[in-house]
């Protein structure tokens, strides 16, 4: 079972559902794997650069599985990232390392950079990935004003790519809105796109420190696991 996760736009929250939902899949008892194919805005710890995303995987839970193919330092898109770092980013290298990953993983969750449209090298773009993968996509949605127009080109666009579209999920919903757009935001969203609504994430202030439980008993009563997988998860599974 593999998901490529990607975002509407950047800083959209795609890091903690993908490593919620890893978190959750290693509880209910699969091996899960977080694969991260470029890493922008590396961060340098005891000489050596490290993910921020991966990294925020394992404090959640130490035991799944990570992998990075390309840690840059400059926080941009990968393409001027690699420029800048004097790195040459190569599609096939990232094809074995996820052929790799998913070998020794029940479930792997592949995070994108940004959005479908973000520039990987002068040839390719984020979605030449998503489509060379060939797995499912999940996207990660905002809740406010503007989430309907983003949300249905990021869709129009993998359609076009002849991806297959998992679903939608939207992320940092504020509780007792009473806000109209972002009321009807996930019925819109469904009625002009065809894909389904599979969850829809609260807002949760301070996520970064959220006690590892706390997060996944959060997914797991907002976000339907079962169709994001297309599995049947026996109900007993979900008791934590």
């Amino acid at each position: 079972m593999q998901v490529f996760v990607t975002g509407t736009d950047t800083d959209i929250g795609k890091t903690v559902v993908t490593a919620g939902l890893a978190a959750v899949m290693q509880s209910l008892g699969y091996k899960a794997g977080v694969y991260k194919p470029i890493q922008s805005g590396a961060e340098e710890k005891n000489g050596f650069l490290i993910s921020p995303d991966l990294s925020y995987v394992k404090k959640l839970d130490f035991y799944v599985e990570t992998l990075c193919t390309y840690l840059l330092k400059p926080p941009t898109a990968p393409r001027i990232a690699a420029e800048i770092d004097g790195v040459s980013i190569n599609l096939n290298a990232i094809n074995r390392e996820y052929q790799s990953i998913k070998q020794t993983c029940e479930v792997v969750f592949v995070e994108g950079a940004g959005g479908l449209m973000v520039p990987v090298t002068k040839e390719s773009l984020m979605i030449d990935i998503a489509k060379m993968l060939d797995i499912p996509l999940l996207v990660v949605a905002r809740p406010d004003l503007g989430t309907i127009n983003h949300t249905l080109l990021t869709i129009n666009q993998a359609k076009q790519a002849g991806l297959d579209i998992a679903g939608v999920i939207i992320n940092r919903y504020p509780s007792g809105t009473t806000d109209i757009a972002i009321k009807t935001a996930p019925r819109l969203i469904e009625e002009y796109s065809d894909s389904s609504i599979l969850g829809i994430i609260p807002d949760i202030p301070n996520f970064e420190n959220i006690k590892p439980g706390a997060l996944i008993n959060i997914l797991i009563n907002s976000v339907d696991i079962e169709k994001i997988f297309r599995i049947k998860i026996p109900k007993l599974n979900l008791s934590l």
